[in-house]
């Protein structure tokens, strides 16, 4: 499959430390995976591609004429766009930040501490993302900002978008960020890892929207570690795509660190997503928790993949993970597979995974109400779907979320 992309050139290619990573990951990557592959044993991404995805990207923007660069959500945020796979460097500054592109980030050596901090032979996707690593962002965040951080991804024609982004919370800082991905019709292949670093009493709220062609495949790796007393808030929605592969690796690595990681979908036509996540608490009095909620119309496929990792070292922990679905077809399909391994005592942890229908006697009561059946179904869904942002504080971020899926 590397045959499709040997026509791909690169930046950087003449500066021998990037090309040595970009070999490293070669060496890494033996090939996308199949159902032999335990993490991707529901999941068989090679039957979803096609040559017509791994086409080199044109990158075709005109900066003058770009309606890239003008604002696309409707409050106020820091925007930054990627247009086709490739970052529009046109930073305004902003107090507090530091941004970059990975390249430059690459040369002026901001990114030695944060770049490929995990084992890449434990994810094949980001072993290839290193193969083709240029495209991406640096932001080291050392202050709260009084408005949120948006990423937007506009993908508009075929071929492979490879983009790896650096984000670093320093000390009490505390920061939202959006992440937006817009497809058009065209077959592609976005693969994206995102590195955090969530420093001491730091806090991050992370929010996906994933609304790509539903001719893509969108594979996603966002590996977090948080230090002591950091926490990390993760919010994913996901509706578009051909395929869906969001993969959430977090590390809590010191005494009172915490994650939060939750995910919504719902699914249309021959949609399929597969939600993976790795929680390892790694010290004593780390939380976690995680609510997953899925809705599957028609022909759509569904995949959770859920551990809690309790390290030795880490006693008074605790952990929770739970699973629903909603299956409105009987055609769709769901797989879940949590899982707990524990080898430390006094810990509090439980997982869980539910599937049905609709609850007929709720639906009968909102139609003994004057509701219709369609709409009643729909009031249903949305009230599932919601407990999964309820909590989410910030005003325009919640409205964002109630009209992603239903507008």
């Amino acid at each position: 499959m590397l045959d499709f992309l040997n026509n791909i050139s690169l930046d950087g290619d003449d500066i021998p430390a990037l090309f040595g990573l970009r070999q490293k990951g070669k060496d890494a990557f033996f090939g996308f995976p199949d159902k032999k592959d335990e993490p991707f044993k529901y999941t068989p991404i090679s039957s979803y591609i096609s040559e017509e995805m791994f086409l080199p990207s044109s990158n075709c923007c005109d900066n003058a004429h770009c309606h890239c660069h003008d604002a696309f959500l409707s409050f106020p945020t820091y925007e930054y766009h990627f247009c086709n796979g490739a970052l529009h460097e046109h930073f305004s500054p902003v107090d507090g930040v530091e941004i970059s592109s990975l390249l430059d980030a690459f040369l002026d050596h901001s990114l030695t501490a944060y770049l490929n901090k995990f084992d890449l032979s434990k994810f094949p996707f980001a072993a290839l993302n290193t193969a083709y690593l240029e495209q991406g962002v640096f932001m080291r965040f050392s202050k709260t900002l009084d408005k949120p951080v948006a990423l937007i991804y506009h993908n508009h024609d075929s071929g492979f978008k490879n983009l790896h982004n650096i984000v670093v919370i320093e000390k009490n800082a505390q920061i939202d960020l959006i992440e937006y991905y817009h497809g058009e019709h065209n077959p592609y292949f976005i693969n994206i890892v995102n590195e955090i670093y969530v420093s001491k009493n730091a806090l991050m709220k992370h929010y996906l929207f994933q609304d790509e062609s539903e001719n893509a495949v969108h594979i996603g790796l966002s590996n977090v570690q948080i230090k002591s007393g950091g926490t990390y808030q993760s919010y994913a929605f996901h509706k578009g795509g051909k395929l869906t592969r969001n993969e959430t690796h977090i590390l809590l690595k010191e005494e009172n660190a915490s994650a939060l990681v939750n995910a919504a979908y719902n699914l249309k036509d021959k949609t399929f997503v597969d939600t993976t996540t790795d929680i390892e608490h790694l010290s004593k009095s780390t939380k976690s928790n995680q609510i997953i909620r899925g809705v599957l119309n028609d022909n759509t496929h569904g995949v959770f993949q859920g551990k809690i990792h309790i390290d030795p070292n880490a006693v008074q922990t605790e952990g929770y993970q739970i699973h629903k679905a909603l299956l409105l077809s009987d055609d769709a399909r769901i797989d879940v597979k949590p899982e707990l391994e524990i080898f430390a005592d006094d810990v509090k942890c439980s997982h869980g995974a539910t599937s049905g229908d609709l609850n007929k006697d709720e639906l009968f009561y909102l139609q003994s109400r004057g509701i219709s059946e369609i709409e009643a179904r729909k009031i249903l869904v949305k009230a599932f779907l919601t407990e999964v942002s309820s909590d989410i504080s910030n005003p325009d971020v919640s409205e964002l979320c109630d009209h992603f899926f239903f507008d």
